[in-house]
């Protein structure tokens, strides 16, 4: 019976790998190298995630659930303690000052969306939002990459109007790291915590897929657009909401122990045809 159950999730896994080693092969990854970076997810989630009354496991136990010798587990989790794992995506001036002009009261209009800000000499100009925001980046350097990236129009008066509410990583490797750590990591995270039989029921996370398997093809274009509109609209809604109860931890200092909370939103279109899936 495990067994059969193990094959059946592994048979599961070969098609969720699939994209993922798409990626590796692009960046000239093989196998060896991926191969690694498995064992050591295998050791730190053994050490961490399965310990008796809240302690790290044991080496000869997490050998024992992984398969690994113990010297291959002594040699990796040396690795893990010393820092070499850590994945941050960090936060740029440019994204926190895009973030406050879409949500600070002094740089909205009055039916909450982005005001044109003047340059300087306000309280509520463009200067006063980097000031504030934006470290030590001075205003004009501010101005001169955002209107590089095309984030923001000056007019001839030399008011500024913002045109994005997020930017893009500056190269295909910066934004393959956003949407591993962003998007693929909290995914996966949620269905493995809403399919542990050991959790209580009711205390999973939200979860939500809709598919169809007879649209036309006529239709299919069209779809796209109008998912891609709808899950625009509930992203900014969603970021909304987040950033209103950021504002309010900012206000009363929250500790740096807060948990990361994330909502995810994605259409999805079968375009591999050698992904073997019974829908």
């Amino acid at each position: 019976m495990q067994e059969k159950q193990q094959k059946k999730i592994l048979t599961a896994f070969q098609l969720v790998l699939r994209p993922i080693i798409k990626i590796l092969l692009r960046y000239g990854i093989g196998y060896n190298q991926f191969a690694e970076v498995v064992k050591t997810a295998f050791v730190d989630v053994g050490s961490t995630d399965f310990g008796i009354r809240g302690r790290p496991t044991n080496i000869s136990r997490v050998a024992v659930m992984t398969g690994l010798t113990r010297k291959e587990v002594r040699r990796i989790r040396s690795k893990i303690e010393s820092g070499n794992q850590t994945v941050t995506i960090r936060t740029t001036p440019i994204t926190e000052i895009l973030t406050r002009w879409h949500s600070e009261d002094d740089f909205l209009d009055r039916y909450g969306r982005p005001e044109v800000l003047p340059f300087a000499n306000s309280p509520n100009s463009f200067s006063a939002l980097v000031k504030r925001f934006g470290g030590d980046v001075p205003p004009g350097a501010m101005r001169t990459e955002m209107k590089r990236m095309d984030l923001v129009d000056e007019d001839e008066g030399g008011n500024l109007s913002v045109k994005s509410r997020s930017v893009l990583p500056p190269d295909s490797t910066d934004n393959l790291m956003t949407s591993l750590v962003h998007s693929a990591y909290p995914l996966m995270s949620t269905i493995a915590t809403n399919t542990d039989p050991g959790k209580l029921s009711g205390s999973g996370c939200a979860q939500f897929t809709t598919y169809s398997l007879s649209i036309n093809e006529s239709d299919r274009i069209r779809l796209k657009r109008i998912s891609y509109d709808r899950l625009s609209e509930a992203a900014v809604s969603f970021d909304d909401l987040f950033t209103a109860h950021e504002l309010v931890s900012d206000r009363d200092k929250k500790d740096d122990d807060s948990p990361v909370v994330v909502v995810g939103l994605y259409f999805f279109e079968e375009t591999d045809p050698h992904a073997k899936y019974n829908w």
